[in-house]
């Protein structure tokens, strides 16, 4: 609408209503039944902040049976999301028994790691613990909760640092209607600090 209004020089009256809603937002990225369907073993929703706030997104795993392991990662990940894809696929390999992944798995298979929107480019550590969960779910073959979404720095030996963007963050997970979130211990303060609406 303001753009509407520098090109046209003049006052516009506009009328938002659910029928010209896509109009000005253009159509949305996931609908609520995307969203909330129980995922399959190896995808897990992320928490991150971009420039234009908090959003959601979705990690996915796969193993292809090869017989060198190997992690391949996809998704126009920056050099610091491939670190923490590296890291997390170190500390599960390592603490495989702690999980109760079989000992085969990992060697027996190639992981491919994607985070979707391949042509949006993503970066930052905050996704060490979905990355984490979502190869092990996959190794398990469980899948996680419903309406379960989380961020979090993991490092090689597990401890989950603190992450920025807490209130962009809360806020992307109510937008998804997700029930449940998951941050570091670090961030309860952050989170504590936020009005009860956006709890």
């Amino acid at each position: 609408i303001a753009t509407q209004i520098v090109r046209q020089n003049q006052e516009v009256t506009v009328k938002i209503q659910p029928g010209n809603i896509e109009e000005y937002l253009g159509k949305p990225k996931f609908t609520e039944d995307k969203l909330h369907k129980v995922l399959p073993a190896g995808v897990v929703m992320g928490l991150a902040w971009t420039s234009l706030g908090g959003t959601t997104l979705f990690i996915e795993a796969i193993a292809i049976p090869e017989k060198n392991r190997a992690l391949k990662q996809t998704g126009q990940l920056g050099n610091v999301m491939i670190e923490s894809s590296t890291i997390a696929y170190s500390y599960i390999m390592s603490n495989y028994k702690k999980f109760g992944v079989a000992e085969e798995f990992f060697k027996e298979n190639l992981i491919h790691l994607h985070v979707p929107t391949g042509a949006t480019p993503k970066d930052g550590p905050s996704a060490g613990i979905t990355m984490a969960t979502a190869l092990v779910s996959l190794a398990l073959n469980q899948p996680v909760i419903r309406n379960l979404a989380m961020t979090g720095e993991i490092t090689l030996t597990g401890k989950v640092l603190p992450i920025g963007g807490v209130k962009e963050k809360v806020i992307a997970a109510r937008h998804a209607k997700v029930k449940t979130i998951i941050l570091p211990e670090e961030n309860q303060k952050d989170f504590a600090e936020l009005p009860d609406h956006i709890k």
